[in-house]
């Protein structure tokens, strides 16, 4: 079942669930690129908040990538699965490699996309980490700690649609919940799209660059017509 049209459509309802941090001055919207970004422009750009970016990558296990055995963000961060490193048997020197090659590609995703703009200042904040959807969470796990890491007062995760289980996890890592759409059963985030294109290098920078020029008006009056929505706060 499709809830959205696309990442747009995603973000402009999320805004709705999102309007209580409307034309606050410490709140700064976080898109998790590629995807998040597409989503978090739409938010950011509703409730009259900055908006950056926060890189994370996933730590896959060696020769089974899609299962997460950690992640790393930006600013030095790195949250491991214990369990998982554990019960596989997975080595220092295995979990060293993978470490280093993502972080060359968080490196090059944050010159690609940032350039030579400094990182947002954190400290004291209210961010909300903004993602197209979340599968099994891990990405948006580091997020969380890393924000934490790098100062935020309060984070508060914003997503259009997560499974169940994820949803309640999180319930105990961010102060907020924030989803619209859990499905049952879920299959994929792209499954809850209607249109789920790849987003670019050149359109992450293109959010950015638009988002820049925002007005930080905080009207705090995004459209109210977009289906429903949903809250989860801790």
């Amino acid at each position: 079942m499709n809830f959205f049209t696309d990442r747009s459509d995603a973000g402009k309802r999320l805004a709705v669930a999102l309007v209580h941090y409307a034309g606050r001055e410490d709140v700064i919207v976080l898109g998790l690129p590629r995807g998040g970004v597409a989503v978090a422009y739409e938010v950011a750009r509703a409730i009259g908040a900055p908006m950056d970016l926060l890189l994370v990558r996933k730590l896959g296990v060696p020769g089974q990538e899609e299962l997460a055995m950690g992640a790393i963000a930006s600013g030095g961060i790195r949250v491991m699965n214990a369990h998982i490193v554990r019960s596989i048997g997975i080595t220092p020197e295995e979990i060293a490699a993978v470490a280093a090659r993502e972080q060359r590609e968080l490196e090059r995703r944050e010159r690609a996309y940032r350039g030579e703009r400094p990182p947002p200042d954190l400290r004291g904040r209210t961010v909300i980490l903004v993602d197209d959807g979340l599968a099994t969470g891990a990405t948006m796990r580091a997020a969380v700690h890393a924000a934490r890491a790098l100062g935020a007062a309060r984070s508060v995760v914003a997503v259009p649609g997560a499974p169940a289980e994820t949803v309640a996890s999180f319930e105990r890592e961010a102060d907020e919940m924030v989803v619209l759409a859990v499905p049952e059963p879920f299959y994929a985030v792209g499954t809850m799209y209607e249109a789920f294109t790849q987003v670019t290098d050149q359109e992450v920078r293109g959010f950015l660059e638009r988002a820049s020029r925002f007005p930080r008006s905080g009207t705090g009056s995004p459209r109210t017509d977009g289906g429903s929505t949903g809250k989860n706060p801790r």
